[in-house]
């Protein structure tokens, strides 16, 4: 089904309307969807490079709508709604390991990972995000800088080296995120002191 699923959501990237598949997907990924962003990203700034920003600003905006969806799905409605989902997805396990980690600066830590790499998985920090009311003002900043740090840098990635980049960047991406996280970790410190 996964499989499926997956050529898809890859298929959209031919579609006329590819940037509203875009918007959709970028959406439920941050809450609820399985398939990363990324699978309708690339082809499409492969196939159309001067649309490259347009498609960042689509995945970045929607990705953050996504996540307050996510938020507020934990927040207001997460025994009828987030619970089931979580353990439909089989992420109910990552849940409550996350869980016992809470805390503002684990909970920003998770959503600048999971923003850039999807380490751990963006639906399931958004969720508990929520359930934990962590700051919404917070997470929605968090969110802005990892999404579009992600979108468009990997966009600046694809226009200039094209694909063969892509995978080279896949690989890596927990390292990038693992750079960032330690700035902004610095960053919270000397904004606090």
């Amino acid at each position: 089904m996964f499989r499926k699923l997956y050529h898809w959501t890859l298929g959209l990237a031919g579609h006329p309307r590819a940037d509203v598949a875009l918007g959709g997907v970028s959406f439920v990924e941050s809450s609820f969807f399985p398939i990363p962003a990324d699978v309708l990203f690339v082809p499409m700034c492969l196939s159309r490079p001067d649309r490259v920003w347009h498609y960042a600003f689509i995945a970045s905006l929607f990705s953050v709508l996504g996540g307050i969806f996510g938020w507020l799905l934990g927040h207001y409605a997460f025994d009828l709604i987030g619970r089931p989902m979580l353990e439909a997805m089989g992420k109910m396990d990552s849940f409550e390991r996350l869980q016992g980690t809470t805390g503002d600066l684990a909970i920003l830590a998770m959503l600048v990972t999971s923003g850039l790499a999807h380490v751990p998985p963006m639906k399931v920090v958004t969720i508990l995000a929520g359930v934990i009311s962590f700051d919404p003002v917070l997470f929605i900043l968090s969110a802005i800088v990892a999404r579009s740090a992600r979108f468009y840098g990997l966009g600046w990635l694809l226009s200039r080296y094209g694909a063969s980049i892509a995978h080279f960047i896949e690989k890596r991406m927990a390292w990038v995120a693992g750079a960032v996280l330690i700035v902004l970790i610095a960053a919270w410190y000397f904004l606090k002191g």
